[in-house]
């Protein structure tokens, strides 16, 4: 049988069909040591990336990891030019723009809707 041809099996799998093929799993984080939930969907899409290793750390620590390695936003005070009040704002104002503290900018949003 030399130069035979490997049968392959071309199986088709529907969405509900694999999402049942994973399920929750209860892990531990490595940072924290709180358990949390790697869902049977979470399962599926690190799957679908290719992805082969669980995540180690929980929800709130990889945010806290991720945020760790950005700088610390720089934030100005500035006058809101609606009511008079001090804001604080994530950009360095300028004198030919108005700069508006939270509640008077939302409300300016507002109308605009």
């Amino acid at each position: 049988m030399s130069g035979a041809t490997p049968l392959r099996a071309n199986i088709l799998l529907t969405q509900s069909e694999v999402h049942q093929m994973f399920e929750d799993k209860t892990l531990i984080c490595k940072d924290c040591g709180n358990e949390f939930v790697f869902t049977a969907g979470e399962q599926e899409f690190y799957a679908s990336k290719g992805f082969v290793n669980e995540p180690q750390r929980c929800k709130e620590c990889r945010v806290a990891r991720k945020n760790a390695a950005r700088p610390e936003r720089e934030m100005f005070t500035a006058v809101c030019a609606s009511c008079g009040k001090e804001a604080t704002v994530p950009f360095k104002p300028r004198e030919d723009r108005p700069v508006y503290c939270s509640e008077c900018f939302a409300s300016m949003k507002e109308e605009e809707d």
